[in-house]
């Protein structure tokens, strides 16, 4: 497709680094805000009652609305557009200071995350040298109950990235598959495997069934035939703010949010999936790398402990599972590197979140310090962009080949 956006024409560079200058830098967990028009202007009028959009109460709030999640409220924080982006950086640098999200505001609708040459300036001032992007507004695709809609949103949702970013190699976006109709899940893994996406990304959940199901088979055979792997982003498939009350906001962003990728990771691990499938790779992204290491004692314990009732007999246990195809992305996560050794280096994916505010940007340097020291360098290498580049089949650049091979 053309390339008739910013984003595409935006210049590659080298990024202006300080404590990274050594690394070669892979966001695994990047997030685009898309325009509201990203599904309207790509699917039929049938469907356009039903898609997401912005509405306006009474009192004059603006709210994102959404089949199958109840609305959210919208605080824009918008930058000061009478500074560019290029001369609030240059500013910052020079008084010693770092840009900073308004932690009191959403993040879906701020200006920081869109598609424009403003977003590279923000990878370079990080320290980012490419991303893999997911969607932001998009990350409703799958929230509907209908299955056709979830197809037709997610395919809208592709067909955007591929205009937007096409050919661009700092940026690498999701192709979003809708697996509750399966036919229609293989068919859209070959398409956009031949329009040359590095990766696809589904839901943890999909509702009244789960992956460990033999009828998802072909799923795994059509990106094993394709080489694409599969991630599963945290809090998308299901309303992700169930709770409510005291406490509703951190219960909501712990167990409906990030815990969600804990099934389909043991459902992959326990079914012998992996067996069959030996080409399959997967990544749980933006739930952090904690939970893993008790995730995969578990699941050898449930194996060891009821063996008798387990079907298919597994050639491996469960975490060797994990180990051989398995990864997990994290912003900061002192329990996880602390327990490295359970799930091997090879396995961490390191990602920045921009522009969430839970992630680590725009201090990703310091933040990466942080947790680094207690590593070695070529296991930095790895976590920090050479698992990225391996799983997603982004070149290296030459300088760093050596320590990739």
């Amino acid at each position: 497709m053309g390339n008739s956006n910013a984003a595409a024409r935006a210049p590659d560079r080298t990024p202006a680094k300080a404590v990274l200058q050594d690394f070669f830098v892979v966001s695994a967990d990047s997030h685009v805000n898309e325009p509201i028009d990203v599904w309207s202007a790509r699917v039929d009028k049938r469907f356009h009652e039903r898609l997401p959009r912005i509405t306006v109460d009474d009192q004059g709030r603006k709210w994102f609305v959404a089949e199958g999640i109840r609305p959210s409220r919208i605080r824009e924080a918008p930058r000061d557009e009478s500074v560019s982006v290029e001369e609030f950086i240059d500013k910052a640098a020079a008084s010693g200071e770092r840009p900073t999200l308004d932690r009191t505001k959403g993040a879906m609708f701020q200006r920081q995350g869109g598609y424009t040459e403003d977003r590279y300036r923000d990878m370079d001032y990080d320290g980012v040298d490419a991303e893999i992007i997911f969607p932001n507004k998009g990350l409703v695709n799958w929230q509907s109950p209908d299955p056709e809609l979830n197809v037709v949103m997610c395919r809208a949702w592709t067909d955007w990235a591929e205009e937007t970013f096409h050919g661009h190699s700092r940026s690498f976006p999701a192709a979003c598959i809708a697996p509750a109709d399966i036919p229609a899940a293989v068919k859209e893994i070959e398409r956009v495997a031949g329009l040359g996406f590095k990766f696809v990304m589904m839901p943890p959940l999909v509702r009244g069934t789960g992956y460990n199901m033999p009828e998802f088979d072909p799923v795994w055979a059509a990106l094993s035939n394709t080489g694409l792997p599969v991630t599963f982003h945290a809090g998308t498939g299901k309303e992700p703010r169930t709770a409510t009350g005291n406490g509703g906001a951190i219960l909501n962003y712990v167990v409906h949010a990030m815990n969600t990728v804990l099934e389909p990771t043991v459902q992959l691990c326990a079914s012998g999936v992996f067996d069959r499938y030996p080409k399959l790779q997967f990544a749980t992204i933006e739930a952090g790398t904690g939970w893993v290491p008790y995730t995969l004692w578990a699941m050898d314990h449930g194996h060891d402990c009821h063996g008798f009732w387990v079907s298919p007999k597994l050639k491996y246990k469960p975490s060797e599972y994990f180990r051989m195809h398995g990864h997990a992305s994290f912003e900061t996560d002192p329990v996880g590197i602390q327990l490295i050794d359970w799930m091997g280096a090879e396995t961490f994916l390191w990602g920045n979140d921009y522009p969430h505010i839970e992630g680590s940007w725009p201090n990703s340097e310091a933040a990466i310090k942080s947790w680094a020291k207690a590593l070695s360098p070529e296991q930095i290498h790895k976590i920090l962009g050479l698992n990225s580049a391996k799983l997603f089949n982004i070149p290296v650049p030459e300088r760093y080949r050596a320590l990739a091979a």
